[in-house]
């Protein structure tokens, strides 16, 4: 649910404070650890590189409770920068020498675009991917680690990700809306009124973050962005943006869009992906929907095509906004906004 609070443009000191404050409680940790899909994606991507992390020196961006620096310390690394900027770090080096790894893995406590290494790395590992992919903005520090500490024909681990969108029916939603149609027969006072006013509430402009069920997929997801981490840049996250067309399966509502995301990892055999898609085993990053203003009818082979595009928030450059122009069948060309509800305001003093 989203704050009534005014939103306030917040300058890149506060941001970042902010931002690295949420990483030092245990839940957020807890959390990634418990994905399983996420963790052992990871660790089975970087075991699997283990002939060009043997006796190398490894960049961990952002890396929290040092379980990824760890992983490449078990796949022969020789050495591990281990990067983080939150005071987590001071669990990281208890959890590192737990496992009796202190003399292979450094940690530092710093962001990585203030920190000093002592050497260039031959490979960068980082899970630096939020709601939506680029929600909290974390890519930027590992273009920066790129940039600065890779060495020529170095490595990164993931080396691609893509982003993929498709029509929906969200039920709960449909179903908190007829809830008003539903208070006279239980109670005697007709609040159909009501409807428009919940509409407006429920099918909001905020990015709602959830589990989207397969059956209430509309058509195949179609992938309408995809960034290179060899190659893109900075300047080129200020807009991401691709267009799509999908093609309905049968008689429905669409009322809403689902965005997710998968990251790929260069493996020897073949590439290890690791995919948000509604279709494949749940993740702590679920899927991103977008609520339309209103429901649209659609039949079997109904097209739906548009333009999806992400940038960082005006309040806050951490925070995603996600711009969808689309058109459903014969329908008028429709645009909406979309933005991550504010969660770490500062109260005003």
């Amino acid at each position: 649910m989203s704050r009534v609070a005014k939103k306030r443009k917040l300058d890149k000191s506060q941001q970042d404070r902010l931002y690295f404050n949420s990483y030092t409680d245990v839940t957020i940790h807890e959390e990634m650890l418990a994905d399983h899909v996420r963790t052992n994606t990871y660790r089975m991507a970087i075991l699997r590189n283990s002939e060009s992390l043997r006796g190398k020196v490894v960049l961990d961006v952002g890396a929290g409770t040092g379980v990824l620096s760890i992983f490449c310390v078990q796949a022969g690394a020789k050495k591990v920068y281990a990067v983080e900027a939150c005071s987590i770090a001071e669990q990281a080096v208890k959890i590192i020498k737990q496992n009796n790894m202190e003399d292979r893995i450094e940690v530092i406590r710093g962001t990585v675009e203030t920190v000093d290494l002592p050497e260039k790395v031959e490979v960068i590992v980082s899970e630096w991917m939020g709601y939506a992919l680029l929600h909290e903005s974390m890519l930027n520090s590992v273009l920066y680690a790129r940039d600065k500490w890779l060495k020529p024909g170095g490595i990164i681990l993931p080396s691609k990700a893509e982003l993929h969108i498709a029509p929906m029916i969200e039920p709960v939603a449909e179903d908190r809306l007829h809830f008003w149609y539903t208070v006279k027969d239980q109670y005697g006072v007709d609040m159909s009124c009501m409807s428009d006013f919940a509409r407006g509430c429920i099918m909001n402009s905020d990015i709602s973050v959830n589990v989207v069920n397969v059956e209430d997929v509309l058509s195949h997801p179609a992938r309408f962005a995809e960034l290179d981490l060899y190659s893109v840049t900075v300047e080129e996250l200020r807009s991401v943006k691709g267009k799509f067309r999908c093609l309905s399966f049968g008689s429905s509502a669409v009322n809403a869009f689902c965005v997710y995301f998968t990251v790929t990892f260069p493996c020897p055999d073949k590439p290890l992906v690791l995919s948000t898609s509604p279709f494949k085993p749940e993740t702590h990053w679920k899927q991103a929907i977008l609520y339309l203003d209103a429901p649209v009818e659609v039949v079997q082979d109904t097209e739906v095509t548009g333009e999806v595009s992400m940038y960082p928030s005006e309040e806050s450059s951490r925070h995603i906004c996600i711009h969808v122009d689309y058109t459903i069948g014969g329908h008028r060309r429709q645009s909406k906004t979309f933005s991550i509800p504010d969660w770490s305001s500062d109260p005003e003093t």
